[in-house]
């Protein structure tokens, strides 16, 4: 187990509580019995957060629905969990699913992980979902710093030269000047 993998399994096992459904679902290697748990009704949603974050680790399609949920959640522990599994998943919907995610502006304080996903995927839709967020986020007073520097910072991982004219525009704000001109710097040509 890896140390994402392991601080997911600590937090859930808090959640859990003492339960036997806990251990049983951390110490299962059947994928069929991590699958029913996302099928059965009335689960807890750590016990449908282990069942998906586990599938989707092992690369099973079946948890990608309930990880899109995860990844848009209110909790940032729940959406990192989700980006992790998403990550290793190798569902081909998953670059679409956060550019959908990263890009919905009444979901917007909650894009953070969807963003960093996109970047680490490095899909075909991951530079202009990018592009599109950070543009909507330099505006006087925009709430979303943070969601902001990530795309910059995304933006210079990927290298897209798509990008330039929107990191050149994030150069003239101060919280994102330093990481622009490095996003910049990092662009062929």
């Amino acid at each position: 187990m890896d140390v994402e993998l392991r601080t997911v399994t600590e937090r859930l096992r808090r959640e859990a509580g003492v339960s036997e459904s806990y251990e049983r679902l951390v110490a299962t290697g059947d994928v069929e019995e991590l699958a029913e748990v996302l099928a059965a009704a009335g689960q807890p949603l750590w016990a449908r957060e282990l069942a998906a974050v586990r599938l989707g680790a092992a690369g099973d399609s079946r948890a990608f629905e309930s990880l899109v949920l995860l990844l848009n959640h209110r909790d940032p522990s729940r959406c990192a969990a989700a980006a992790y599994a998403l990550a290793r998943l190798g569902d081909p919907r998953t670059a679409r699913a956060a550019a959908a995610l990263a890009t919905n502006e009444l979901r917007v304080a909650y894009a953070l992980y969807p963003v960093r996903l996109l970047t680490e995927l490095r899909a075909p839709e991951s530079a202009p979902a990018l592009i599109t967020t950070l543009g909507r986020r330099l505006a006087p007073h925009d709430p979303y710093g943070k969601i902001a520097l990530a795309c910059v910072e995304g933006l210079g991982a990927l290298g897209d030269p798509r990008a330039r004219p929107v990191l050149t525009q994030a150069c003239g704000f101060p919280r994102l000047a330093a990481a622009a001109s490095a996003a910049l710097a990092r662009l062929p040509g």
